[in-house]
């Protein structure tokens, strides 16, 4: 059976400024209280990995304490969890409708240019999933993802979608609208959240805050 679940910042046990829920063991939080708050996941171990805003695609096959250097991963193996940590950057969760292979990704603007979502549904793909699945979680909406016309301009070169603004008329990036053009592109027709990080407490921000936790998208299958 497929589950999956987006977690917001509430019901842990980190301090400000990392209330409470932070999932992020490399933000400056106290490694004992994200470790509780790890714990408190209702979900099968946890696989996470160390973002870097790359474009790299790891397949588990095994849990691990490691965490790999990725921004996605993709698993065929039941009962292990795959999380995707974020604070404003979308958490993309990809599934077949056959159930035999999940995947998390990390996209932000580079992870949008790197195209690191075609190449998970490329894996995935090649691993023999069918008829992909995706839904895309809270993270920074269009109008609060302020640019400058420098990154503006690069980003719409090669995805136009991504075009917006902010109400006060300047430079923005909808980076959502822009990935769902590129899962389109795959045939892939996105459940996509209207929440935005920035606007919604629930959720960490880091263009909001600054220093701050880590909120995740969890995929797995019983």
């Amino acid at each position: 059976m497929l589950a999956k679940s987006f977690t917001t910042r509430q019901g842990g046990f980190s301090k400000a400024p990392y209330g409470s829920l932070n999932l992020a063991l490399h933000v400056g939080d106290d490694p004992v209280d994200v470790l509780r708050n790890r714990a408190k996941l209702d979900c099968p171990p946890v696989q996470f990995m160390n973002q870097v805003h790359g474009d790299r695609v790891v397949v588990i096959d095994s849990i691990s304490t490691h965490e790999p250097t990725a921004d996605a991963l993709v698993t065929q193996v039941r009962g292990i969890a795959l999380a995707v940590m974020v604070a404003d950057c979308i958490p993309l969760l990809l599934w077949d409708l056959a159930q035999t292979t999940v995947g998390v990704v990390h996209v932000g603007r580079r992870g949008l240019v790197n195209a690191i979502a075609l190449k998970t549904v490329e894996i995935m793909r090649e691993l023999g999933a069918v008829d992909l699945q995706a839904e895309l979680g809270p993270s920074i909406c269009g109008g609060c993802y302020e640019v400058g016309e420098d990154i503006y301009a690069e980003v719409l070169a090669d995805h136009p979608e991504a075009a917006s603004q902010t109400p006060k008329g300047t430079f923005a990036l909808d980076l959502p609208q822009a990935l769902i053009s590129q899962l389109r592109s795959q045939g892939i027709n996105p459940r996509e959240s209207r929440e935005c990080t920035v606007e919604d407490d629930n959720y960490f921000s880091y263009r909001r805050d600054g220093v701050t936790g880590r909120t995740a998208g969890l995929i797995w299958r019983n």
